[in-house]
C-alpha cells in the first residue's frame, strides 16, 4: 500500500472553518484527521501541499518514521502552523491503519485500559451574569455532567484582569454551592492573567477545591509556572497551546503542573501525544485532553484516551455521543468515524481571530467566549 494523495477539506463548521486532511492510498482506503488550528485555512493548505511531496509514494503504515520525516525534514524544527497539520496527518494515518486491520485506533496503541472516557462540560454563558452561570451549571448536572468548566470572563470584548479575576472568584464559589461536593469543577484563564492575579485567583479558589485551574499564564515563559507552583496549593493544568514533548518538557520535568493539556490536533497527533504522556506518567501528571473542535478530533482523543494509563479527563464541546458525561467507545475500525467529509467541503467562511483588551486599551489574548456572545 501506498500513499496516493494528501488533501485539505475546508468545512463550515458554526461560523468557523473545520479543517480535515485525507490521506488516501493507492488501495482505495483513506484517513481521516482534524487540524487544531482553525484560523488560517490558507496557511494549513500550504502546509499541506508540502507535506504531500514528502509523503507520496510512502508506506502509510509506517506512522512513526513518517512523523521524524513530516517533523525534520526542513532545517528549522517544526512549530505550531506545521504541526497542527502533522498533527491531522499523523491522525488520519492512525485511522487508516485501523481500517487495514479492522479495529479501532485504541487496539493498536496498547487496548483499553477503561471502559469510557470522562469528559467536562463548557459552563455557557461565559460572561459576568453569576446566576446564569450557576443556572447553566445546573442544567448540565440534570443532564448528567459531573464534570463543569467555568472560565475567568470577559465582559463584552473587555477584559480587565482584576475585575475579572474578581468575578470569576464569586462565580466559581457560587457554583461550587449550588452544585455540592460531588460535582468536579474546573476554571480556565486563557492565559490572559499575569502573575499576582494568577495568585490570588488560585488561593481564592482553594476552599472550593478545584479539579484543576487551567492555563493561568501566558506559554510563552513556561518557568513562570515555577512561582505560581509555590504560592498556591490548587492543581494547576496548562499546554493546550503547545506543539510537541519538547515544549512540555520544561512543565513536566519541573513538576509544574498536575495536569497536561495535550491536544492532538497540536502536538503532532496520536504518535506525539503517546510520548508526552509517557513522560508525564513519570511525574504523576495526568493527561486532560484539550478538545474544542469537532467529531475527527472528538473521536481522535476518544481512541487515544481509551488507551491512556495517566488519563484524567477530556475536554467535550457540545454535541452527540456523550451519555451520562462520557463517551463510551465502538467497535468501528479506525477512528470510528463513517462519514462522507469530501461531500461536505466548501469555500472557506470569513473568519477572524477576536480582539479583547483591557480597560486601557491595551491588547490581551482572545477568547471564544466572544464568539458565543456573537452567537456563533
Amino acid at each position: 500500500m501506498q500513499i496516493t494523495d494528501v488533501s485539505l477539506l475546508v468545512i463550515p463548521d458554526g461560523g468557523q472553518n473545520m479543517l480535515l486532511v485525507v490521506v488516501d492510498t493507492d488501495e482505495e482506503l483513506y484517513g481521516v484527521g482534524e487540524v487544531g488550528v482553525r484560523t488560517s485555512p490558507e496557511v494549513s493548505r500550504a502546509v499541506v501541499d508540502r507535506m504531500r511531496d514528502l509523503l507520496i509514494g510512502s508506506d502509510p503504515g509506517r506512522i512513526e518514521h513518517l512523523s521524524q520525516v513530516m517533523s525534520r525534514s526542513d532545517f528549522f524544527p517544526a512549530d505550531r502552523s506545521t504541526t497542527c497539520v502533522i498533527s491531522a496527518i499523523d491522525i488520519a494515518l492512525w485511522d487508516l491503519l485501523g481500517k487495514v486491520h479492522d479495529v479501532p485506533v485504541h487496539k493498536l496503541i496498547g487496548g483499553r485500559v477503561r471502559d469510557h472516557v470522562t469528559c467536562y462540560a463548557h459552563v455557557h454563558p461565559e460572561g459576568p451574569d453569576t446566576q446564569a452561570v450557576v443556572d447553566s451549571s445546573l442544567q448540565l448536572v440534570a443532564e448528567g455532567w459531573r464534570y463543569l468548566r467555568l472560565v475567568v470572563p470577559t465582559s463584552g470584548s473587555i477584559l480587565e484582569p482584576r475585575q475579572a479575576m474578581r468575578t470569576a472568584i464569586t462565580q466559581f464559589h457560587a457554583v461550587r454551592e449550588a452544585v455540592g461536593d460531588e460535582i468536579e469543577l474546573i476554571i480556565d484563564a486563557h492565559t490572559r492573567l499575569d502573575l499576582p492575579e494568577a495568585v490570588t485567583l488560585c488561593r481564592e479558589l482553594e476552599p472550593a477545591r478545584p479539579y484543576f485551574v487551567e492555563d493561568p499564564l501566558r506559554c510563552e515563559n513556561l518557568d513562570a509556572y515555577r512561582m505560581l507552583r509555590l504560592r498556591t496549593g490548587v492543581p494547576l493544568a496548562a499546554g493546550e497551546q503547545l506543539s510537541s514533548k519538547w515544549e512540555f518538557r520544561a512543565l513536566i520535568e519541573g513538576d509544574l503542573i498536575d495536569y497536561a493539556r495535550v491536544d492532538l490536533g497540536i502536538v503532532g497527533g496520536i504518535t506525539e501525544a503517546r510520548k508526552i504522556a509517557g513522560l508525564a506518567e513519570t511525574h504523576h501528571v495526568k493527561i486532560a485532553t484539550h478538545n474544542p473542535l469537532g467529531p475527527v478530533s472528538a473521536a481522535a482523543a476518544l481512541q487515544f484516551n481509551l488507551a491512556c494509563p495517566n488519563f484524567g479527563v477530556q475536554e467535550m464541546p457540545p454535541g452527540s455521543g456523550v451519555v451520562n458525561g462520557a463517551l463510551v467507545p465502538g467497535d468501528r475500525p479506525g477512528l470510528g468515524i463513517d462519514t462522507d467529509w469530501r461531500a461536505a467541503a466548501a469555500d472557506p467562511v470569513p473568519w477572524r481571530t477576536p480582539r479583547v483588551k483591557r480597560l486601557d486599551g491595551t491588547f490581551t489574548n482572545w477568547s471564544l467566549a466572544l464568539l458565543r456572545l456573537a452567537g456563533l
